[in-house]
C-alpha cells in the first residue's frame, strides 16, 4: 500500500488518490499533490524586519527612528533612542522592551532599526 498524507483539514489517515488529487472521505476536502508536497507557511520561523530591511532577532538592540507617542501618558520616545535586548513576540506591536526613563512598552519594528 502505498504512503498517503493524511487530510490537512481532518488529520484522518483515511485519504485516498483520485487521479491528480487526494480525497478524504471522512470530511469530503480534496487538495492537489502539489499542495501535499508545499511545506506549511506555519511550521516556518516568523522573520521580523526593522524599517530599513534587517532581520531581528532576541537580544539585538534598536534605535527609534521617529518621536512616539506613549498612549495614556505625556511621554514621548525621541527619536534617537537606543533600546537594547528587544524581544520578539506576535502580534501588531512585534517587539517587547524596556526603554530607560519609561518603562516596559511594546513597538512596531516599523519604527526601528537595528543598532
Amino acid at each position: 500500500m502505498s504512503n498517503l498524507p493524511p487530510c490537512p483539514q481532518c488529520n484522518s489517515s483515511l485519504t485516498y488518490e483520485d487521479a491528480a488529487l487526494f480525497v478524504c472521505p471522512e470530511c469530503g476536502h480534496e487538495w492537489s499533490r502539489q499542495a501535499a508536497e508545499q511545506p506549511d507557511p506555519d511550521d516556518q520561523p516568523r522573520k521580523v524586519r526593522d524599517a530599513v530591511g534587517n532581520e531581528l532577532q532576541d537580544g539585538d538592540s534598536v534605535t527609534v527612528i521617529k518621536d512616539l507617542k506613549v498612549k495614556g501618558s505625556s511621554l514621548v520616545v525621541k527619536m534617537g533612542t537606543k533600546v537594547k535586548n528587544i524581544r520578539l513576540v506576535e502580534g501588531d506591536h512585534d517587539i517587547d522592551c524596556k526603554i530607560d526613563g519609561i518603562g516596559a512598552m511594546q513597538l512596531k519594528s516599523e519604527f526601528v532599526k537595528k543598532a
